[in-house]
């Protein structure tokens, strides 16, 4: 696996908060998706149990990277523990296998739910890297688009500075004026 982040972004990205449009509201869709990442073979197609199985883990990885801003620096230590993460995490397990370039976790099942299991591979890929912290969703309520936190201090709120950082400073600004004293607001 190249980029397991990369992997998990794109995943946790399939639902746009913001449009309220998804990239895998069918089986179809969630075939073809699996198919252009090379998860599936061209045999495999989804049902709606797979759906069902792909929309929960997707939501229980936003919900984690959304916790990612809730550590301090970023980190995760002791307390790294994701319950929301189990229930989709059992329903697609893995196994360990010994390669040439060290040990892999691979699915352990075929098809689309190893396809999707691949993605739970990508997670604690990322988490083995360190990468896990830096993955986030934009604090943005209307946004929530996953991104890869590259600040230094791992402190990044939003997707965009300039979109949905400037949003949520506006909104505070004029909250604040609202609540001055002999504001024309009040």
């Amino acid at each position: 696996m190249d980029d397991p982040s990369g992997l998990v972004i794109d995943f946790v990205n399939t639902y746009d908060v913001e449009e309220r449009t998804d990239a895998i509201p069918s089986p179809a869709a969630l075939t073809a998706w699996l198919g252009r990442r090379g998860l599936i073979g061209p045999e495999d197609a989804a049902d709606e149990r797979d759906l069902a199985t792909a929309v929960e883990l997707r939501e229980a990885l936003r919900e984690a990277l959304r916790h990612n801003h809730d550590r301090p620096g970023g980190r995760h230590g002791d307390d790294d523990h994701d319950p929301g993460l189990s229930r989709p995490f059992a329903a697609l397990p893995l196994r360990v296998a010994l390669t040439p370039g060290g040990p892999v976790l691979e699915p352990v099942a075929t098809g689309v739910p190893g396809g999707l299991a691949e993605i739970v591979s990508a997670v604690m890929s990322a988490r083995s890297e360190g990468m896990w912290p830096r993955l986030k969703v934009c604090t943005e309520s209307t946004c929530q688009w996953a991104f890869v936190d590259s600040s230094k201090n791992r402190s990044r709120s939003w997707c965009s500075m300039k979109v949905c950082g400037n949003r949520t400073k506006t909104r505070a600004y004029r909250a604040r004026r609202q609540m001055e004293p002999g504001s024309r607001h009040l």
